[in-house]
């Protein structure tokens, strides 16, 4: 039910009720102005967009705290979630006073902070994620984060840091108590949490072989834990005898026994976690001579980039990664395939190369070519 009437002051007062019997006004100088909200408002109702005015007053860290516990994510998504959201400004604010332009202005700050583009990108992500669940919720009719733009990415050919056998040889040199774990990260193409979660249970030293059933998960000793690697993850690498070699003799060294018992802990017993083991790869990497840009991802790089120029196809570079999805790999490593021109160079030349042969022969058969007529 919708009314409008004009009070004793000349102001027009339009209002109606929701279909929770609750009622809604507002005061306008004009009565088609009046109309007009009125008319929006029935649009938005016969349009499914309608959204209660009261309802976008809820702030933005009541909405997204009740948002988050309803997902069923992994810790470590909850945790990078929490850290998106909890960066914005408008903590305090309520959703439907949220602006584009604040959104946009966020974002160009966290640029300015320093913070990597992919990084901003995640947070951006889950900003928007809340806002559209908002969006469905009814509590605000549209979202500011659309078409907000994001940093740009640096090219995967120019960010990417791939180490050299030089540089390989010069890390091992100075990994210390450290190499095993490098070792598995540069040839195995673990991550670094999947290396840290490696039990002894995992490895199949007969079969050249080990199982990724998990990861540490954690910035802190105290927050550090395992669980299941992420999605899509879960994956069986082959690995060359070297390597079971290198692992026997840290099993031996370390005297571990028991399947459940930790591949790699520090010398305090503690598991390793991205705070420690990238300390580590710092002081390693400094000794190395290797600039910052070579993170202890690198090592990762490293190795796919290897199978990519050892011919490998991009379905096993993705199984051997653990990728969700062949895509994934594309889109990180495309750059270090052969291009189509590349492969039609090469073939054309290989070609060129049999028939040239074939032609040598012939001239050398008899002493001189053997040509052969059409009748």
């Amino acid at each position: 039910m919708a009314s409008i009437k004009q009070r004793v002051d000349g102001v027009w007062r339009a209002r109606y009720r929701d279909d929770g019997g609750r009622e809604h006004s507002r005061h306008f100088k004009l009565k088609r102005d009046a109309q007009r909200w009125l008319d929006e408002v029935a649009t938005a109702v016969v349009t499914g967009q309608y959204v209660d005015p009261r309802a976008g007053k809820v702030t933005w860290a009541e909405w997204t705290d009740a948002w988050m516990g309803r997902q069923a994510w992994a810790s470590g998504t909850h945790e990078a979630a929490r850290t998106a959201v909890q960066s914005v400004p408008w903590m305090q604010a309520a959703l439907s006073s949220v602006k584009a332009s604040q959104v946009q202005e966020w974002v160009s700050g966290e640029s300015k902070r320093g913070l990597a583009p992919s990084t901003i990108r995640t947070r951006l992500n889950y900003v928007q994620m809340a806002f559209r669940a908002a969006v469905a919720d009814r509590l605000v009719p549209t979202s500011p984060a659309v078409g907000v733009k994001p940093p740009r990415l640096r090219r995967a050919e120019s960010s990417m840091r791939i180490l050299t056998i030089d540089q390989i040889r010069s890390v091992m040199a100075v990994a210390g108590d450290f190499r095993v774990f490098v070792e598995v990260c540069l040839y195995a193409g673990l991550r670094l949490g999947e290396a840290a979660g490696l039990q002894l249970g995992d490895v199949n030293f007969l079969g050249r072989s080990m199982s990724i059933a998990r990861q540490v998960q954690g910035a802190t000793h105290k927050s550090a834990h395992l669980v299941a690697p992420k999605y899509g993850s879960e994956r069986t690498v082959f690995v060359p005898a070297e390597l079971t070699s290198s692992l026997a003799a840290h099993v031996a060294r370390m005297q571990l026994e028991e399947l459940d018992e930790q591949m790699f802990r520090t010398e305090l017993g503690r598991l390793w976690n991205r705070n420690n083991a990238s300390a580590e790869w710092r002081r390693i990497r400094s000794e190395a001579g290797l600039s910052d840009e070579f993170t202890l991802h690198a090592l990762r790089h490293t190795f796919a980039s290897n199978l990519i120029a050892s011919g490998c196809d991009v379905v096993t570079v993705q199984r051997a990664l653990g990728h969700a999805q062949p895509s994934i790999t594309l889109n990180v490593y495309s750059h270090l395939w052969p291009s189509a021109e590349d492969r039609t160079r090469s073939a054309t030349a290989a070609f060129m190369l049999v028939v040239a042969d074939s032609a040598d022969s012939l001239r050398t058969e008899g002493g001189k070519p053997q040509v052969s007529t059409v009748p």
